[in-house]
């Protein structure tokens, strides 16, 4: 499965549907993309994603919508719905309420979303219908502090977001916290090993437990940031989180030394091993 597929399985098994406004601004953000079409008769949607389709079905009946039809053709599943649809009336949502606008973007990413590997290259991208539509979505999330921009296609106008930290804060936004914290896990491997070269007097075993150690230790230190939880933190443990996410490719000792009031490797060892200690137990809540 596609790291695209995985985060489309799990945004769209949500369990948001009982919130009838969000479930009108999701289909909205579905209407937005290249992936349906709409006409005077009907209203047609097509994915490869089984989850997917079962995630627009799910839309249309809870908007009362249900004459409708879903149908495979080659590797596609298409959805036809042959009911008259009010659009002007489902467009009537309260965009000053966070919820409703994730909602839309989320909607929009099911449509017509997808996300490269991120172990070869950052690459999120969503194609909607018009260029419009497009500076819509990318309005939205600038709100909240998330950059996207605008790539002209043949088949249309996408939002593109090429930059790790915006790729995910963008799923953070979606809703897919799953991905979120796969992403990360494959983003600190990835930059941690392109600093790799800039240590030369390291035997490779104590560079690789470096790194491992690294890795795990920065993951925490995103989900605590994510969390909101970091300035709760006391002031020594938040030093250390700073100087890790600064430093990911040093040891324990050195950064010890860099900390306004130096310590040795095994005070470092037990600041960090809390930190983890935190982020586990916001996990599991």
């Amino acid at each position: 499965m596609s790291f695209s597929s995985e985060i489309k399985e799990e945004i769209s098994k949500l369990n948001n549907l009982a919130d009838k406004e969000s479930v009108k601004a999701e289909f909205k953000g579905y209407l937005l993309t290249c992936n349906t079409s709409i006409t005077k008769d009907n209203l047609v949607f097509k994915t490869e994603n089984e989850y997917n389709i079962n995630r627009f079905s799910k839309l249309l009946n809870n908007l009362n919508i249900n004459d409708y039809e879903i149908e495979i053709k080659g590797k596609n599943y298409l959805i036809r719905v042959k009911e008259f649809i009010d659009i002007a009336a489902l467009y009537e949502i309260d965009e000053k309420k966070e919820k409703n606008l994730k909602a839309i973007v989320r909607g929009a990413f099911l449509g017509s979303g997808s996300l490269n590997n991120p172990e070869s290259k950052y690459h999120l991208e969503i194609i909607l219908n018009s260029k419009e539509n497009v500076k819509y979505i990318i309005d939205i999330i600038k709100k909240f502090n998330i950059n996207g921009k605008i790539l002209e296609r043949k088949q249309g106008y996408s939002l593109y977001i090429k930059d790790g930290e915006e790729i995910s804060k963008f799923l953070a936004f979606i809703g897919a916290g799953k991905a979120v914290l796969k992403f990360e896990e494959i983003r600190v491997v990835r930059e941690t090993r392109n600093n790799v070269n800039r240590i030369v007097n390291c035997e490779t075993a104590n560079l690789n437990k470096i790194i491992d150690a690294s890795m795990k230790q920065i993951q925490a230190i995103k989900i605590i940031k994510q969390k909101k939880t970091f300035e709760k933190m006391p002031e020594n443990l938040q030093e250390i989180a700073e100087l890790r996410l600064a430093n990911p490719d040093i040891s324990l000792i050195e950064l010890g030394k860099m900390l306004k009031q130096p310590i040795g490797k095994s005070g470092v060892n037990h600041r960090l091993k809390k930190i983890q200690e935190i982020a586990e137990e916001l996990t599991n809540k």
